[in-house]
C-alpha cells in the first residue's frame, strides 16, 4: 500500500499525476501541469459550507458537508475518482492544505475499498516549494541569454537547444504586439509553476541553460522577478542577421505559419489580416499618427494580396519598415542601458554551430543576481 508523500521534488521532476480535489474556481486560478481537477465540492457547495463554517464553526461545516454528500453525490465522486485512479495508479490527490478535503476524499475512497495517497501540505505547500525552488534555481543555474534583433531566429535556436527554457512556448505568446499564438495564455500562477518545474528538471545537470532575451512581459504573462534578475546578470550570445532575412523570417512565422490557425474561418486570409491589423493598431501611439497610417495602408494592401493570390511577399516592405523604424530603435535603446558580457556574436548559422559545439560541454557560472 503506497503511503502519503511529502517528496515534492520527485512529484514534479517525474510529472507524477495529481488529482486535485479543490473546487473548479480554485483550480482555474492556479494548479500544476500534471494535475486534473476532480473536485470533492463544486463551487456552490464550497460556498455554502464556507458560510456554515464562518457562522457555526468547523464541526457544523463538516456535518453540512456530509448532509450535502447524498448517496448519489458520493457515488458520482467515487465513480470519476476511480476512473482516474485506474488510469493513474501511481498518482496522488491533494486539496488546498492537505487537510480536511483530502482526508475526506480518502475516506470516501476507502469506504469503496480504494486506497489512494495524498500530498502532505496540499496545494499550498507545493506552490510554496515551487516559488522557493524558482528563486534558488534562477540564482544557481548557469543561464546564457540568446539576444538579437526581432526576427533574428532566437526562438528557433531555443527550440533546437537540448537544454533551454522556452519562455514563449510556456507563455503561449511570441512576446510582441503580433505575438498571439491562437491559444489562451496560462494564468500567471500556472506560468510561474511551469517555469519552476522546467528549471527543477534542468537543475539535475549543471550544464548551461539557454533562454531567449525577453522583456518583463510576454503577452500578459510576467517573468518572475528572480528570473528577470538572473537574465540581466547572465552572459549573452548575440545574433546578427540582415534586415531582409529577419523580415522574411517574420513573414514566415506570422503569416505563412500562422494561416493554418484560421482554417476553420470562412475566409482564413481575411481573419488573419484582421488580426494583424488589430495588432498593428496597438502600436499607433508609439508609431505616431502619420507613420501608423502609412503602415496601416501597407498592411491592408498586403492583406488583399494574400486574399487574392495567396502571396505573402507583399508583407516584406511593411515588415522591413516596422523593424527598421520601430523595433530596432527600441532594441538599440534597451541595449545601451545594459552592460553585458557577450560570449559569442555571429549570424544565425554561426550561433547555431557555436551552441551545438558547446551546449553539452561548457558550463558557465552566471554572476549572482544582486
Amino acid at each position: 500500500m503506497r503511503q502519503d508523500t511529502a517528496d515534492l521534488h520527485r512529484l514534479f521532476v517525474t510529472d507524477t499525476p495529481l488529482m486535485d480535489v479543490r473546487s473548479p474556481s480554485e483550480f482555474n486560478r492556479g494548479a500544476f501541469p500534471q494535475a486534473q481537477n476532480l473536485p470533492l465540492l463544486d463551487d456552490a457547495q464550497r460556498h455554502i459550507i464556507g458560510i456554515e463554517y464562518r457562522r457555526k464553526g468547523q464541526q457544523a461545516a463538516i456535518q453540512l458537508g456530509w448532509e450535502l454528500g447524498t448517496k448519489a453525490v458520493v457515488a458520482e465522486r467515487v465513480e470519476y475518482w476511480h476512473r482516474y485512479i485506474q488510469r493513474h495508479p501511481e498518482g496522488y490527490l491533494y486539496c488546498f492544505r492537505g487537510g480536511l478535503r483530502s482526508h475526506t476524499s480518502q475516506q470516501i475512497l476507502r469506504d469503496a475499498t480504494i486506497h489512494y495517497p495524498l500530498v502532505e501540505g496540499g496545494y499550498k505547500e507545493m506552490r510554496t516549494y515551487l516559488l522557493e525552488q524558482l528563486a534558488h534555481n534562477c540564482a544557481q543555474l548557469p543561464l546564457i541569454v540568446i539576444a538579437g534583433h526581432s526576427g533574428s531566429g532566437k526562438t528557433e535556436l531555443i527550440q533546437r537547444c537540448p537544454r533551454a527554457l522556452d519562455l514563449e512556448q510556456r507563455a503561449r505568446h511570441r512576446g510582441s504586439s503580433f505575438g498571439h499564438s491562437g491559444e489562451p495564455q496560462p494564468t500567471q500562477i500556472n506560468f510561474e509553476n511551469q517555469i519552476s518545474i522546467d528549471l527543477l528538471k534542468l537543475a539535475q545537470r549543471s550544464a548551461a541553460v539557454f533562454v531567449e532575451d525577453e522583456s518583463h512581459l510576454i503577452g500578459r504573462c510576467a517573468l518572475p522577478l528572480p528570473l528577470q534578475r538572473a537574465m540581466k546578470a547572465a552572459p549573452q550570445v548575440m545574433l546578427d542577421e540582415p534586415l531582409e532575412a529577419r523580415a522574411r523570417r517574420i513573414v514566415k512565422d506570422y503569416v505563412s505559419a500562422a494561416l493554418p490557425r484560421f482554417a476553420a474561418d470562412v475566409d482564413p486570409q481575411q481573419a488573419l489580416g484582421a488580426q494583424l491589423q488589430n495588432s498593428l493598431s496597438k502600436l499607433q501611439k508609439r508609431l505616431g499618427s502619420l507613420r501608423y497610417q502609412k503602415l496601416d495602408q501597407q498592411l491592408r494592401q498586403a492583406n488583399l494580396e494574400l486574399q487574392r493570390n495567396g502571396n505573402s511577399e507583399a508583407y516584406l516592405p511593411l515588415v522591413m519598415t516596422l523593424l527598421k523604424d520601430y523595433y530596432d530603435k527600441a532594441y538599440h535603446h534597451l541595449m545601451r542601458q545594459r552592460q553585458t558580457n557577450i560570449l559569442f556574436r555571429g549570424n544565425y548559422q554561426e550561433v547555431a554551430e557555436w551552441i551545438n559545439t558547446r551546449n553539452a560541454h561548457v558550463v558557465y557560472k552566471a554572476p549572482q543576481p544582486k
